[in-house]
């Protein structure tokens, strides 16, 4: 069975570099205790409760993830998105 039916038709295995694959991940690991991560994750907390808008963003990201840009689109006028003739040509 072909595995890439729910993947939209792309490929699951990577060509090159694995980019899915964090290189550095398993390096900061080994360099930086847990104590040390949770030390710095409270800093970064009561930095965003203090005011500091960066660490805030940073707290919600590693904790909700990141969102999503969405564009807003509005019509300003009162014209039709299709005019007749458009109609025409494709009856």
């Amino acid at each position: 069975m072909d595995k890439r039916k729910n993947n939209g038709g792309n490929s699951t295995k990577s060509k090159g570099v694995d980019k899915r694959k964090n290189p550095f991940r398993q390096a900061v690991e080994y360099a930086i205790t847990d104590e040390e991560l949770i030390s710095v994750l409270k800093m970064l907390y009561l930095k965003s409760m203090e005011g500091d808008v960066g660490a805030a963003k940073e707290v919600l990201n590693r904790c909700l993830g990141k969102s999503i840009e969405t564009q807003i689109v509005e019509m300003t006028t009162d014209r039709p998105v299709f005019s007749d003739k458009d109609l025409e040509d494709e009856a």
